[in-house]
C-alpha cells in the first residue's frame, strides 16, 4: 500500500512539536521527533484533537463538545467521524503493539502498526504499509528511551530520524481524549471478533462522554473512567452494505451489555480479576450502544444502553 497514513501521522506530530499553543513539548530522542503530551506539560483540547488524527491515520473528525449532563455523567463528549473506518481503527487506532525495551512499556496505537505489519489482526486483514516515515501514539507515563525508539525503528524498517511520536499518559487530558474517542474502534473490534466481514462498514460515527481526570497517582481509576466512558457511555453509528442476515445474526452480540462483566464501573471489575486485562471478558469491551444502518436492505438495528448509573458512580469515585 502506497504511504498515505504514516506520512499524515507524521507530518501532525512535526507541526505539534514546535507550536506552542498546543502546551505540549517537542524532543530528540535517538534522533527521533517525540511529543509529550500529558506527562512534564497540561497539554489541550486542541492538542488531543490532532493526537486522535494522529492515532487514527488522519482519516477522522474529531470534534469536542457539549453533551447532557443528566445521560452522561458528564458536561463533555468526544465524536468521531469517519467515511474509511476498517483504516482509521483497525488498521491504525487499534492499540495492538505492545512496545517493550529494557525497562520500557507502553501500548502503541497509530498507523506505525501497518508499517511493522506484525500484528495478526493486521495479516489477517492484509493492512499493511510500505513508509519511509513511521509515526504513532504511545500511551505511558514515561517518554520513550532510546532503546525504545530503536526497536520502533528497526521493526518499522524507518531510520530513527523518520519516526515521530506522541506521548500521553491515560489520564492526561490528552490521553483521556484519545482513549474516549475509541468509540467507533472497539465496535469494529468487536463486530471482527464475532466474525461479521468489517470491510462492509463504509462510515461510522461514535460519541462518548469525557471522563473528569482521575488522580495522577491512580492510575486504574484513570483506566477505569475511560474505559467506562465508552462501555457504558458510548453511541455508535455504523453504515453498512451487507447481507441483512449476516447483520442481524450478530447485532443484539455487539454492544458491552451482551457481557457477563457488564454492569459495574470497570476498575472494580478489573480489580476482582487481579488487574489482569486478560481475564475480563473481552465481550465486555465494546460501546454501549449500537446501531448498524444497511444500506443495502434499508433496515436498522438499534441494541444496547446508556447506564447513567455506572458511569455516575465511576466519574464520582
Amino acid at each position: 500500500m502506497k504511504s498515505l497514513f504514516n506520512h499524515a501521522a507524521h507530518s501532525i506530530i512535526s507541526s505539534m512539536a514546535t507550536d506552542s499553543r498546543l502546551r505540549v513539548r517537542g524532543h530528540l530522542v535517538d534522533g527521533a521527533t517525540v511529543v509529550d503530551a500529558g506527562i512534564d506539560v497540561p497539554g489541550s483540547i486542541a492538542a488531543a484533537r490532532m493526537v486522535t488524527r494522529v492515532c487514527m491515520g488522519d482519516v477522522v473528525d474529531v470534534s469536542v463538545h457539549a453533551i447532557d449532563a443528566d445521560r452522561f455523567a458528564s458536561d463533555v463528549g468526544v465524536t468521531v467521524q469517519t467515511d474509511n473506518p476498517v483504516m482509521a481503527c483497525l488498521a491504525c487506532q487499534y492499540a495492538g503493539w505492545p512496545v517493550a525495551a529494557d525497562k520500557y512499556f507502553a501500548m502503541a496505537s497509530g498507523p506505525m502498526r501497518m508499517a511493522r505489519g506484525r500484528e495478526p489482526l493486521l495479516v489477517e486483514m492484509q493492512l499493511s504499509e510500505s513508509s519511509p516515515v513511521a509515526a504513532g501514539v504511545l500511551e505511558s507515563t514515561d517518554l520513550p528511551t532510546g532503546d525504545a525508539i530503536r526497536l520502533i525503528s528497526e521493526e518499522t524498517g524507518v531510520e530513527t530520524s523518520k519516526v515521530a511520536i506522541v506521548v500521553a499518559p491515560s489520564g492526561s487530558l490528552v490521553g483521556s481524549v484519545q482513549v474516549v474517542a475509541r468509540s467507533v474502534e472497539t465496535a469494529m473490534h468487536k463486530l471482527h471478533a464475532l466474525g461479521f466481514d468489517v470491510q462492509t462498514i463504509f462510515s461510522a460515527v461514535g460519541t462518548a462522554p469525557l471522563p473528569p481526570p482521575a488522580k495522577p497517582s491512580d492510575m486504574i481509576g484513570g483506566i477505569g473512567r475511560t474505559n467506562d466512558a465508552i462501555l457504558y457511555g458510548g453511541v455508535v453509528t455504523l453504515w453498512v452494505d451487507g447481507d441483512q442476515a449476516a447483520i442481524d445474526d450478530v447485532a443484539e452480540r455487539v454492544p458491552s451489555n451482551s457481557s457477563k462483566d457488564y454492569g459495574r464501573p470497570f476498575a472494580d471489575i478489573f480489580k476482582d480479576y487481579g488487574y489482569d486485562f486478560y481475564k475480563v471478558d473481552p465481550h465486555l469491551f465494546s460501546p454501549a450502544v449500537v446501531s448498524i444502518v444497511n444500506r443495502r436492505s434499508g433496515i436498522t438495528r438499534r441494541f444496547g444502553q446508556i447506564n447513567p448509573d455506572v458511569l455516575r458512580a465511576s466519574f464520582a469515585s
